[in-house]
């Protein structure tokens, strides 16, 4: 239930940079990638670069002087966080954007997320959102990331959807993710409660985030 915007784009280019950098030799055979949940995923060709960190890319070609101006441009001021207890991905809020709607419908991802299981959003049926993810990248280049969720209703699921993200590279100011536009269900049988479970992940499988929320359809927004 839940185009080529500058976040997208930048993204597609960093993760050119990627795979630009881990050239010559440094591609390892694909991993074992067990994603059980997502069925699509096991008929992708796509093998993901060797990690490398951030300073062995800078190090890299460092007699090009065009390349070295390409990644500071593409890189930015990086933050200052050296912390190993901060978790390179920190997902700091998850927004549906719905022009009809009477106000902001968000939810807060930092701190204490065992509240998030009684909060609930409300959705008026068959109006047209957007998801919005807001997330920083602390330390390291991060490669694949995905947003991925199972909706049930009454402990059935009833959908499962993954967006891919994209590659970002660290930063001071928060990323942002903007999804493409979706339609909520309409008709009787479509209202009601719904439970989401969710998930931000990356190609490694490194879990960032994982929350349980609650998602109301209603015949209006009250």
């Amino acid at each position: 239930m839940l185009g080529l915007d500058v976040c997208e784009f930048g993204g597609q280019v960093l993760e050119l940079l990627w795979l630009t950098m881990c050239y010559r030799g440094m591609l390892t055979d694909k991993k074992d990638l067990p994603i059980e949940e997502d069925e699509s995923d096991r008929n992708l060709n796509y093998n993901p670069p060797a990690q490398k960190s951030l300073e062995e890319i800078q190090k890299l070609d460092e007699d090009d002087e065009s390349l070295i101006k390409y990644k500071q441009t593409l890189l930015g001021t990086l933050p200052n966080t050296t912390d190993p207890s901060v978790p390179n991905v920190q997902v700091t809020r998850l927004t549906l954007l719905c022009d009809s709607a009477p106000g902001p419908i968000t939810m807060e991802l930092t701190g204490d997320l065992n509240p998030l299981k009684e909060k609930t959003l409300v959705l008026k049926e068959g109006v047209t959102y957007r998801l919005k993810i807001d997330f920083k990248v602390n330390r390291e280049i991060v490669s694949g990331l995905r947003y991925h969720h199972v909706t049930s209703r009454k402990g059935i699921p009833v959908e499962k959807l993954s967006h891919m993200v994209g590659s970002y590279g660290p930063k001071m100011e928060e990323h942002e993710f903007l999804s493409t536009a979706d339609c909520a269900p309409a008709g009787v049988m479509s209202r009601g409660h719904y439970q989401v479970k969710s998930g931000f992940i990356d190609d490694d499988k490194n879990v960032y985030l994982a929350w349980d929320w609650n998602l109301d359809i209603k015949k209006d927004w009250d």
